[in-house]
């Protein structure tokens, strides 16, 4: 049943990739990407990611590229300067900033998906998330699990919502996925929950915004 909710996103096409500029300990990293994104090449999918050539963000773009994926390219200047931008892409984006890099893969991106990565992985995911949870965007985000690595998160995740800071609906929200298969039919079919505060006022009071109300 199509929703208001689902009709206005549509469905996901170009999708965001977030994942390590480092290949980790494991060649089931490795393996992982390789399938995540031949998996979207099969589903008509296209990429848009970090714009690196190392690591697991190297080895998603060069797979999408032999798949014959549109791959699109958002890096800072600082690192493609350094060499570890990626030349062969479809297209490239060069940004200032990485606030400019992590808005423009959000806003060009039909939906999220975040493989294993390091802390500038996890600031992705939880940026995207998060503008999710609020209302900012209605896009689906997900979290490709491989050897248990996101398992200690996860389980962060479920002490907030027991602890009461996070409400269960949101978390439900989250596409937590360990087998490649199901990635696409679950972007495809996600809905999004009710948007934190969408109904409630706000009290801000620090700053020069000290005492006035408003809705987020």
């Amino acid at each position: 049943m199509t929703t208001a909710a689902t009709a206005a996103r549509v469905a996901p096409k170009r999708v965001a990739l977030y994942l390590g500029s480092a290949h980790g300990d494991s060649p089931a990293y490795r393996d992982m990407t390789v399938a995540v994104v031949r998996h979207l090449a099969a589903s008509g999918h296209s990429l848009v990611y970090g714009g690196g050539s190392v690591g697991l963000m190297g080895i998603a773009a060069n797979t999408a590229l032999e798949e014959g994926m549109d791959v699109h390219g958002v890096i800072t200047r600082h690192l493609y300067d350094g060499e570890t931008g990626h030349t062969g892409l479809t297209s490239l984006e060069i940004v200032e900033t990485m606030n400019e890099r992590k808005n423009r893969m959000a806003e060009t991106a039909d939906a999220m998906v975040t493989l294993p990565g390091g802390i500038g992985t996890l600031e992705e995911f939880f940026e995207v998330w998060t503008a999710q949870v609020l209302g900012i965007h209605h896009k689906p985000v997900a979290l490709m699990d491989v050897e248990g690595y996101w398992t200690p998160l996860l389980g962060m995740l479920d002490q907030m919502v027991s602890r009461g800071f996070f409400n269960a609906e949101h978390r439900d929200g989250l596409i937590h996925l360990t087998e490649v298969s199901g990635l696409s039919a679950a972007l495809d079919s996600w809905t999004p929950a009710a948007a934190k505060w969408s109904q409630k006022k706000v009290h801000t009071t620090t700053g020069a915004m000290t005492g006035e109300t408003r809705m987020l």
